[in-house]
């Protein structure tokens, strides 16, 4: 399960808004906030994300605990 809040923060933390992003990974802006929402994206697009937002600590926001 993916920390959605953490990502929302690094989204707003890079300079870039939730429909910027879904625009670069090449998705509409619904897809990507269903996916925000059920917390589940593909590992194609979890390695994208990771590389576009600089991620240096993945695991803690891609591989969260459900309670996260």
């Amino acid at each position: 399960m993916i920390a959605t809040s953490k990502l929302k923060g690094i989204i707003a933390e890079k300079g870039y808004s939730q429909r910027k992003l879904a625009k670069i990974l090449g998705m509409s802006e619904k897809t990507f906030y269903v996916k925000m929402k059920k917390g589940v994206f593909d590992s194609d697009e979890i390695n994208q994300m990771i590389l576009i937002l600089e991620i240096k600590d993945p695991v803690n926001i891609f591989f969260a605990s459900e309670g996260a």
